[in-house]
């Protein structure tokens, strides 16, 4: 496979991911500001803020919009170009990447990333979210979730394939971290207690954002506390958008993608991906704790960026 075909399926598919987990975390913020609008008062920029700080576009979201409110970081997240990272810029950019590999990529694929793509560039879009955002957050998801399937179902299974895969799961799992992050920018205002209402809806928030809620109280029967749901988001082997499964995923691609056994490391990106996924697997939340729940994302998220950069220096440069 060409170099170039690697790259544009592998950040097509890191984009695609950028963009749902915007749009999730996004409703749920909504979610989170209708149903606690009394508990929470005059916080609410609370509620918005630490989306900002976790996507680090507090500087450029403050050059563009003079007063903080909801609706400005939703249109900056949402429709802003300037923003690199907003989920107009994600999509623009994922279909330039499939335009550049239509060859690779099936015409179900392309037809739907094209739609979508011009649907958020229509004034039709921008109505629908100034209806009700909610809806056009969960519509968004469910589009993004029918490429997914699309894409699974309509083309094969080759290097192509495993490159998406390679870029949807290292996104997922940054993206994870991010958002389980999120709860340390939003301390606990005064005079609320860890394990209080406060602290268990922010938690809960954490969840929904992470798609988890259902997968979550199937195994801890509705109890809420910071270590499992901690433990659940980062060292859970079996629920798709935990940490550890997403990087076991990862591993799994870039071993199909050079043939070698699992165990054993033919690059760099290989040899990263390994170490990552050993240390997910014999660590416990105990651990992560005594770390301190920040440190150890903030750690986890540089080992990404390293296998990032890895996959980039043995597949993509000439």
């Amino acid at each position: 496979m060409l170099s170039r075909v690697a790259d544009s399926c592998y950040w097509m598919s890191r984009y695609i991911e950028r963009a749902e987990t915007s749009a999730r975390v996004l409703d749920v913020n909504i979610q989170l500001e209708l149903d606690n609008e009394d508990q929470l008062g005059g916080r609410l920029r609370q509620q918005w803020e630490p989306i900002l700080a976790t996507l680090l576009d507090q500087e450029l979201f403050h050059s563009i919009h003079k007063t903080f409110s909801a609706d400005a970081v939703m249109d900056f997240i949402t429709f802003e170009r300037s923003n690199p990272n907003s989920i107009l810029t994600c999509i623009t950019i994922v279909r330039e990447n499939a335009r550049t590999v239509r060859e690779q990529i099936s015409s179900e694929m392309w037809e739907l990333l094209n739609r979508l793509y011009l649907y958020l560039r229509s004034d039709s879009a921008r109505a629908a979210h100034k209806e009700s955002p909610i809806d056009f957050y969960r519509s968004l998801v469910d589009s993004l979730h029918s490429f997914q399937g699309t894409t699974d179902a309509t083309m094969t299974h080759g290097e192509g394939w495993q490159f998406l895969q390679a870029g949807k799961f290292i996104e997922r799992a940054d993206s994870t971290s991010r958002v389980l992050d999120i709860k340390y920018h939003v301390l606990l205002p005064s005079g609320e207690q860890v394990g209080g209402n406060v602290d268990i809806t922010q938690w809960n928030a954490v969840l929904r954002s992470c798609s988890a809620m259902e997968a979550y109280f199937k195994i801890f029967h509705g109890r809420v506390t910071s270590w499992d749901v901690a433990g659940f988001l980062v060292l859970h082997d079996t629920f798709p958008r935990s940490i550890r499964f997403c990087v076991d995923s990862l591993d799994q691609a870039l071993h199909s993608v050079s043939g070698t056994d699992r165990g054993h490391f033919k690059n760099e990106a290989e040899r990263l991906s390994g170490m990552l996924r050993s240390n997910l697997d014999f660590t416990n939340g105990d651990s992560i704790f005594k770390t301190g729940l920040h440190e150890y994302l903030d750690q986890t998220q540089a080992r990404l960026n390293d296998i990032s950069a890895a996959i980039a220096e043995e597949y993509f440069r000439l």
